[in-house]
């Protein structure tokens, strides 16, 4: 995916949230972000209520998607790593699943707890209105830990891994994350989500030159698509760090692409001279 020379390279936003992290190693980002939700006072990536686009493909890809409960009546559960405020947790809530955020954020976490005990109706057409009272709302919870590790608790606090998760929804999270980190990432989801489950990604910003670094890092669909092939490897990128189509076949054991399209609306930051950049991507293990 070439750059729009029309669109810019970042907006101020975003310049300033890379300086916040540039300089520092990798291990060393959990703590900047937390020290970002401390201050309170510039969170760029809330954007006061989840993504239009989530709301669309909730209420459209159903047949996708499937029932928010399984066949014995109990509800599914849904994951959202780096969660945030937690609009996401609330809209999943709203649809019958039982919904599980992390955050590697101890203060992300507490305004996140404080946010949930009455998000209301939404700010958009009340997306977080039940949306079936035969099915009524689900549970909501956020929790604080390592998306990439089970010993802190956070697995527990969501009744453990047991068959997996049945929705696994990534926003911001991977293109949050540094690069180093984007094998782990995909071995993990692989991990996580249940042998019949869902895996949801906002991918953003697709349009971002991967020279301009991050976060958010640049996400073109291919990184989806290279990952995906082999979880847990690394994907290869030209020296400009922009990620390059490979040859190699996908492992049996992957998660497979089964829905990708460009969503009707998205947030503003994902809008680009009027068009929509944000694509979303449904995926689901090899086979099921």
């Amino acid at each position: 995916m070439s750059a729009n020379p029309s669109a810019p390279l970042s907006n101020a936003n975003q310049d300033r949230l890379r300086t916040h992290f540039t300089g520092h190693e990798a291990a060393a980002h959990s703590k900047r972000w937390d020290d970002l939700w401390s201050e309170g006072t510039f969170l760029p990536w809330d954007r006061g209520h989840a993504n239009p686009a989530l709301i669309d493909a909730l209420n459209e890809r159903t047949s996708i998607l499937g029932s928010p409960l399984k066949p014995d009546g109990t509800r599914k559960r849904a994951l959202v790593p780096g969660c945030g405020k937690g609009y996401d947790i609330a809209l999943f809530a709203a649809h019958g699943y039982d919904s599980f955020g992390i955050e590697v954020s101890e203060n992300a976490v507490r305004v996140s707890e404080g946010y949930l005990k009455d998000p209301g109706e939404g700010p958009l057409e009340g997306e977080y209105k039940v949306k079936d009272e035969k099915v009524g709302r689900g549970g909501m919870k956020c929790l604080l830990g390592n998306f990439f590790e089970d010993g802190d608790g956070w697995v527990e606090g969501c009744g453990g891994i047991g068959e997996g998760f049945d929705v696994i929804y990534d926003n911001t999270f991977l293109c949050a994350l540094h690069p180093t980190l984007r094998p782990a990432w995909a071995r993990r989801m692989h991990q996580l989500l249940a042998s019949t489950g869902v895996l949801i990604c906002l991918e953003f910003p697709t349009h971002k030159p991967a020279a301009s670094g991050g976060p958010p890092w640049s996400l073109p669909s291919i990184v989806h698509e290279e990952l995906f092939k082999l979880p847990g490897e690394d994907i290869s990128y030209d020296e400009g760090q922009k990620p390059l189509v490979s040859d190699r076949k996908a492992v049996e054991k992957t998660l497979v692409r089964v829905a990708h399209w460009q969503p009707a609306r998205t947030h503003k930051v994902g809008v680009i001279n009027g068009e929509v950049k944000d694509r979303v991507s449904l995926w689901k293990h090899k086979g099921a």
